[in-house]
């Protein structure tokens, strides 16, 4: 089956409006800025008054158009899964109570030099820059977020993977004291997730510490989350505690719990359905419209390369 792999600007012309070609100039402009409107908000959801607020607005780096409106700020943070605080889309409220600081985390297994880093420490170490990414939830909803933080390549340079290290496994928080989703004992926590080394040494897997110009929402996985813009939204480890090389393939909790539903690879595909539910259209968080979902969520130009030869895996699952 011939599969067209769209660059990532590329936009069906029926899923534009006139408005929509406005708003877009401006986010590809203005990128992450727009959110510096919206201090009181912030406020509301619990944005951490540290030192580390005055690093989220860095250059922005516009290599990567969204070729989508930026989601309104209000929207992105307050419709969030995070079963760590309930299983319902308003956890941003019970998400407060998320301690960040002091926070640290581990970088080790298959490495020369294995550390453990202070968020503050990594904060500055760390080259920040702002990315306007598109973000596709595997249940078929999508928002454009403009994230401060760095190449995740940038990270593991600092512990020197062995040529062992074959994956890269994220180990997220589980803190009962504060996480009352811990409580369904049915789920495997820790909440854990993985990719391949050669996905992680990819320029567009990135480490997120903010959004919309500001230190990132505790209901959006902060201190530090991971993003792969190309996978499904499941993927993307929030609250970050561990990250671990190994020559094991890791098994994250969904594909624990269903792995005909949510496998290990988990990129955008229009073409392959959920079981429950088609992939081929999307809604879009903000305007409310459904439009067409791209390959590879429209970033196939930098990943398509990835997965060259592997015909027997099941990619989009």
């Amino acid at each position: 089956m011939a599969i067209h792999i769209p660059r990532g600007w590329e936009l069906p012309e029926s899923a534009a409006t006139a408005e929509a070609l406005v708003l877009n100039r401006r986010a590809a402009m203005l990128g992450a800025g727009v959110g510096l409107l919206a201090p009181g908000l912030a406020r509301a959801q619990g944005a951490a008054p540290t030192e580390a607020a005055g690093m989220m607005a860095p250059p922005i780096n516009g290599k990567y158009p969204p070729g989508r409106p930026t989601t309104p700020e209000r929207e992105a943070t307050t419709y969030n899964n995070f079963y760590e605080f309930g299983t319902d889309k308003g956890i941003y409220r019970p998400a407060q109570a998320l301690p960040t600081r002091p926070w640290r985390v581990k970088v080790d297994g298959l490495v020369e030099a294995p550390r453990e880093f202070d968020m503050d420490d990594l904060l500055k170490l760390m080259p920040l820059e702002q990315r306007v990414y598109r973000h596709r939830c595997v249940e078929a909803w999508s928002m454009v977020v403009p994230w401060t933080g760095f190449q995740l390549s940038a990270l593991l340079a600092q512990v020197k993977p062995l040529s062992r290290a074959k994956y890269v496994r994220f180990e997220s928080a589980a803190l009962p004291g504060v996480m009352p989703g811990l409580r369904q004992s049915w789920y495997p926590w820790p909440y854990i997730e993985g990719c391949t080394i050669e996905e992680a040494a990819n320029e567009l897997s990135f480490m997120v510490v903010g959004a919309y110009g500001k230190e990132l929402p505790k209901q959006m996985g902060a201190p530090l989350r991971v993003h792969f813009p190309w996978k499904y939204g499941f993927k993307h480890g929030k609250s970050l505690v561990k990250i671990s090389l190994t020559d094991q393939r890791p098994k994250g909790l969904w594909e624990a719990i269903q792995a005909s539903e949510y496998g290990f690879w988990a990129n955008v595909n229009p073409e392959v359905s959920h079981p429950r539910w088609s992939q081929a259209s999307e809604r879009v968080l903000g305007s409310g419209e459904r439009v067409p979902t791209l390959m590879w969520n429209g970033y196939g130009e930098q990943v398509a390369g990835l997965y060259t030869g592997l015909t027997r895996e099941r990619l989009f699952a």
